[in-house]
């Protein structure tokens, strides 16, 4: 039997989880390492951090690494306060190897027979990672930012036509756990505008152009073309930022300060 004064209204602000996805070369995992006491979790094929001043494990060649690592954060004392893992792309496929491994099997399509039983199998490895990562999160408090490169892949809407979109470079069903999981969900790209030109003959050259050449920028809600979005103060940033860390903590501390009155 449980007791009726346990019960609360008390709003609870928690270490947010978030999932950062950009183009290449767009500045995550430099804006990853400008959060608070940051410590990288870089996966094999991943070097975007080797000339960043910043707290980072040894390259996790495995998924038995991470997962070894998180342990490691959970029971030995330290002053970090927020996980990066660069990347989730690059993970993905180390797990289809791990998976592969046990089944004794050469490809993640050959698991159980075909018919994606594999993939179910490598989403579940995924969901024991975001398991220690939300332990983390309740005994340390810490925070998680993962970090995701994109592809672009065609959107059947069953609304109205088909388009193209930015994706999470992971397999669908991983995308659809992290985002799901996640409670924060930020998209980093540049802004540009398609420039036509009219080469003769009835054709025309298409060059795309930054319009403010050097500028990132950071999208907090989804939108048709790329994911985004979150849950309470997350999901009521404004639509575009620079991107810059300092940036995005002053427009979750307003919009904080904003739900108060």
């Amino acid at each position: 039997m449980y007791d009726l004064n346990a019960i609360s209204t008390e709003t609870i602000l928690r270490a947010p989880r978030t999932v950062l996805i950009g183009v290449e070369k767009i500045g995550k995992s430099t804006f990853a390492a400008s959060s608070v006491n940051p410590i990288f979790l870089p996966i094999k094929g991943e070097e975007g951090i080797d000339d960043l001043h910043v707290a980072k494990v040894p390259t996790c060649n495995t998924i038995e690494d991470v997962i070894s690592w998180l342990q490691t954060l959970q029971k030995e004392e330290h002053n970090y306060e927020t996980i990066v893992l660069d990347s989730v792309s690059a993970l993905d496929p180390l797990i289809h190897e791990h998976v592969c491994k046990i089944k004794g099997v050469d490809s993640i399509d050959d698991v159980g027979g075909g018919y994606g039983k594999g993939y179910t199998e490598a989403v579940t490895v995924w969901r024991n990672l975001t398991n220690w990562l939300d332990s983390l999160r309740a005994l340390r408090n810490m925070a998680c930012i993962l970090i995701g490169h994109v592809k672009v892949k065609r959107f059947d809407d069953p609304n109205g036509e088909s388009y193209d979109q930015y994706q999470l470079d992971a397999h669908e069903r991983v995308a659809n756990l992290l985002y799901r999981w996640a409670d924060c969900i930020l998209f980093a790209n540049t802004k540009v505008v398609v420039k036509k030109t009219d080469i003769g003959f009835g054709k025309e050259k298409k060059q795309g152009i930054e319009i403010n050449p050097g500028a990132r920028y950071l999208y907090t809600q989804k939108r048709p073309g790329h994911p985004g979005g979150g849950r309470g103060v997350y999901g009521q940033l404004p639509y575009e930022l620079p991107l810059s860390w300092e940036v995005f903590c002053n427009a979750v501390a307003a919009g904080m300060n904003s739900g108060k009155n």
